[in-house]
């Protein structure tokens, strides 16, 4: 095992009751119990606004759920992120969330003189699990492309952060052996605190 970790598990569904609830659980459980320190916040029961009123121009003050999950991101060695696919994408709220959250001085700095960006998170590490429901991530892929993309890369890539990506699918009616297997494949993660 690795050594103990700092594990933040941000689950962006706002049903808990489904499959992704149910990893989120079963990551959770094992990474404390294997030692690590984990944190978690629901992204259903945080109270914000997704809507970037004025875009980047005016920033609007984060509201204190919002303020809460930057803290967590600080706080962490790893993050965990874990969401359904929508429609080749991260559920909008999941997404406004980002683009409340992930400001100048906070994920990245621009240098105005280089033009460069300096990674105001980089060392931390990250993992998303993506739950597909219909189809198979492989197939997913296939017809439109890497999905992850814009979170791995165009996200938390962006701000240094080392990132590894899980998806499992079609989740939408697995046979019990399947879903045992993935339930598993998460709870060893957990374990790991990777």
């Amino acid at each position: 095992m690795e050594a103990a970790r700092k594990i933040f598990v941000l689950v962006g569904h706002t049903c808990l009751d489904g499959f992704t609830g149910e990893l989120a659980d079963a990551y959770e459980k094992a990474a404390r119990a294997a030692g690590h320190e984990v944190k978690r916040l629901n992204l259903g029961e945080l109270r914000f606004d997704p809507i970037l009123h004025k875009g980047y121009e005016k920033i609007q003050p984060l509201e204190p759920d919002l303020v809460s999950v930057q803290e967590n991101i600080r706080w962490a060695d790893h993050l965990i992120i874990l969401y359904p696919n929508w429609w080749i994408s991260m559920p909008a709220i999941l997404k406004g969330m980002f683009d409340r959250i992930w400001l100048p001085g906070f994920a990245f700095h621009f240098d105005k003189a280089t033009h460069d960006v300096i990674e105001l998170l980089k060392g931390k590490t990250a993992r998303v699990i993506v739950v597909d429901g219909a189809h198979s991530p492989f197939m997913t892929r296939l017809k439109y492309g890497d999905y992850t993309n814009e979170i791995s890369r165009g996200i938390l890539g962006f701000s240094g952060m080392s990132v590894q990506v899980t998806t499992m699918g079609p989740c939408e009616h697995p046979d019990p052996k399947k879903h045992d297997e993935w339930v598993a494949q998460v709870r060893e993660l957990g374990s790991q605190g990777i």
